[in-house]
Parts: C-alpha cells; sequence; structure tokens
C-alpha cells in the first residue's frame, strides 16, 4: 500500500468518527461535559487510532489491531461504569458507537473504505431515529409483535427450506411455490394492517377503502354498509368508501397475478386497468358530494397475521390448484371458467394465484386471464350484494351500479 493510499484512507477514518460524532455530540448538546463519554473530537481521534492500528498490524501482527480493540474497551466500560454511578440515566449507545467508530476506522486499512463508510451512514441514521423508534415501539401492541415475528418464520425461516419441484399428480403440489404464495398474501395483509394503524382512518372512508382494500376489501364493504344504515347523510362518503376498497382490489388482483407469471400483465392490463379506474373515478365523485364528513367510527383493525389462516389459505390454494388441472382435463376451459366462478364467489386471491401459476405450465394465457377476471368480477357481485343486504338500501344499490358499469365497459371496450 502507497504513502498516497494510506493517507487517503486515514482521512475516510476521520471522516467517519466525525460523521459519527456529528450525530452523538447533537442528540448530547444538552448534557454538560462530565455526562458524556467521548465528545465531538473523539470519535474522529478513535477512528483515525483504528486506521494507524491497521496500518501497523498489516507490517507486524494482526492480532495488533484486536489488542487496541480490547484495551479500548477496557478504558470505555470504565469511564462507562463510573458514569453509570455518578449518573442513573446513562446509555450504554455511545460507547457501543465508539468501539463501531474504531472498527469501522481499522476496515479502511484492510481494503473496505466503500464498506465502512456506508455502514457509519447507516449507523449514523439508526442513532438519528431513536425518537422515532421509541414511539413506535411504544405503540407497538403484543398481537402485532408476534404477528412480525410469524411473517418472518413464514418467510425468512420456512421458506427458504421447502423444496422447490413439484410432487403429486400433474406435479401440481411445489411447496416452494405455494408457500411463497401464502407469503406473498400475508406481506400484502400485514402491510395493509400497519398503514391503515399508522396513517389512521380518520381522514374518512376513502383513505379506509384505499388502505383497507389491500387488506380485505369484503371486510371494508361489510363495515361501511354497516355505518350507513345509522347515518344516511353520509351514504355518499360510505359509498365512495367501499368503492375505492373495490377498486384497490382489482389493481391488488393485477398486481398479484403480473408479480407470479408477468406475461399475463399484457392481457388482464387493459381490462383490470378500466375497471379500477372508472370505479376510483366514481368514488371521487361520490366523495366530493360529501366533502364535509367527520369520522365516529373506528375501522375494526384483526390480527395482521394469523399462522392458522395461513395454513388454511395453503390448503385452499393446492386443492383449487388441484381442482383446475383436473376440471380442465375434464371439461376444458368450461371447467375452469366454472371453478373461478365458484372461487370468486369466496375469495379472489386463490383463483388468481393458482391461475397465474398454471399459465406458466402449460394453461393458455388467455384462459388463465378470463378465469381471473371471472372471478373478480363474481367478487364484486358478492360486494354489491353484502352492501344492499347489510347497508343503506341506496348505498347498496349505489355501489351494485357502480361496479356493474365498471365491469360493463372493461367488457365493451376490450
Amino acid at each position: 500500500m502507497t504513502e498516497l493510499e494510506n493517507f487517503q484512507n486515514l482521512g475516510v477514518a476521520l471522516a467517519i468518527g466525525l460523521l459519527i460524532s456529528l450525530e452523538r455530540g447533537w442528540h448530547a448538546r444538552t448534557r454538560s461535559e462530565g455526562m458524556r463519554i467521548a465528545g465531538l473530537r473523539t470519535y474522529g481521534i478513535i477512528a483515525m487510532l483504528g486506521n494507524l492500528l491497521g496500518v501497523l498490524a498489516l507490517q507486524t501482527n494482526v492480532l495488533l489491531t484486536a489488542i487496541g480493540f480490547l484495551s479500548l474497551t477496557a478504558i470505555l466500560l470504565v469511564a462507562y461504569s463510573k458514569s453509570l454511578s455518578k449518573f442513573e440515566d446513562f446509555s450504554i449507545t455511545s460507547v457501543i458507537a465508539t468501539l463501531v467508530c474504531f472498527t469501522l476506522g481499522t476496515l479502511t486499512v484492510f481494503g473496505h473504505a466503500k464498506l465502512a463508510s456506508s455502514s457509519a451512514v447507516v449507523i449514523a441514521l439508526l442513532l438519528s431515529f431513536k425518537p422515532l423508534l421509541h414511539g413506535w415501539m411504544n405503540k407497538l401492541e403484543q398481537l402485532e409483535l408476534e404477528a412480525t415475528l410469524k411473517l418472518l418464520l413464514i418467510s425468512v425461516v420456512m421458506l427458504p427450506i421447502l423444496p422447490d419441484r413439484g410432487f403429486g399428480p400433474w406435479e401440481i403440489f411445489n411447496p416452494y411455490l405455494i408457500w411463497w404464495m401464502v407469503v406473498l398474501i400475508a406481506g400484502i395483509s400485514y402491510l395493509g394492517y400497519f398503514s391503515i394503524k399508522i396513517v389512521g382512518d380518520k381522514h374518512g372512508p376513502v383513505l379506509t377503502g384505499l388502505l383497507g382494500g389491500l387488506v380485505s376489501s369484503t371486510a371494508v364493504t361489510l363495515n361501511l354498509a354497516r355505518l350507513s344504515k345509522g347515518n344516511p347523510a353520509m351514504r355518499n362518503a360510505f359509498s365512495a368508501g367501499i368503492l375505492t376498497a373495490c377498486a384497490t382490489m382489482f389493481v391488488r388482483s393485477l398486481v398479484l397475478a403480473s408479480i407470479v407469471n408477468r406475461d399475463l400483465l399484457a392481457i388482464l392490463l387493459p381490462a383490470l386497468s378500466i375497471t379500477s379506474i372508472a370505479t376510483y373515478l366514481l368514488a371521487f365523485i361520490l366523495w366530493r358530494r360529501m366533502n364535509d364528513f367527520e369520522r365516529k367510527n373506528d375501522f375494526p383493525l384483526e390480527n395482521p397475521f394469523q399462522l392458522g389462516v395461513a395454513i388454511k389459505f395453503a390448503v385452499f390454494l393446492i386443492a383449487i390448484l388441484f381442482l383446475s388441472r383436473l376440471l380442465k382435463d375434464l371439461y376444458g376451459n368450461t371447467g375452469t371458467y366454472a371453478l373461478a366462478a365458484l372461487s370468486g364467489i369466496a375469495d379472489v386471491d386463490p383463483i388468481i394465484l393458482s391461475m397465474s401459476q398454471l399459465s406458466k405450465n402449460g394453461l393458455d394465457l388467455n384462459v388463465a386471464a378470463h378465469a381471473i377476471f371471472i372471478a373478480v368480477s363474481l367478487n364484486s357481485l358478492v360486494k354489491s350484494i353484502i352492501a344492499i343486504v347489510f347497508g343503506d338500501r341506496v348505498l347498496g344499490f349505489t355501489v351494485a351500479g357502480v361496479l356493474t358499469l365498471a365491469i360493463s365497459l372493461s367488457l365493451i371496450l376490450t
């Protein structure tokens, strides 16, 4: 390593130390000198110390860096223990940040200057996020923490170990692909749940419909329809919320199908785009006619992730995949369309995912796209019936009329 490279690495180490010291110094700006483990200059010096020890270690013994790290740790622990005995509220974060600063300074010598610089930026950001992270932690409920851990369990732990090959008749049962689809649905529902929780539904049913449509447009329809019975003056606002959720479901269906099989995007895009745009537009018109809405009810949020529901979904998905292939062989395309219609009455996700997967393994793309559109259309009809039965009669027929018009426009124009 040339002398110029040594100076360049030393400069990078100094910059790393000053960056971390800037965040730590701002955080501790109200504290007196005696209440800080390290000041603005100290972090820069420690990063340079790590760099210089690294240079010496390359020329003598690599263990020199370990000795330097352990010595610095001992000094910091002594300083921390004395500060802790003097001040009850004293965080160990600065001690850890100092040790990391030394380590990053050392990394610059061993050809990892870019890694060290990037790490310093991430660490400084992470340190500055303390109020935000603590705020989230205080708002996080036990149920939500468990849901997060379970989602990580099925995605990070279980998914990678599943075999990625087909089993059974027609090799329909592919554990990896089926579980990946379960993770996909669970992840979307999880994001939708926390979107509503973070943003809130206080801005009205339209935002509730937009975010709730990611979780369950049927649940949004049922909830807002019930509210409309006691608030007929607000029916336009509730209608707009339901229609927004339904339009979001159309977009969600397009995204799901495209993720599994990209070739379906070009076929489904015209029909589902027209349907979703028309529904969004009419929902916006209804919302504009009711702009003085004041929310007094909360959207009932369920558990963001339930392992039992995920397993049931996987079983249902396997059944749909098997029946789709069986009916296709027995009755041709007619059997596929009939299954799509029946499945769409209950839930569109299994038929969307199964058709998308089967279209990668021999099923005609147009047949798969038509089956998906049939399922989405029948599901919209079910939501119209829910709105009529459980909600204000005018609201119900408004929702049914708009959805029928949107689907009809799509059929005519495509």
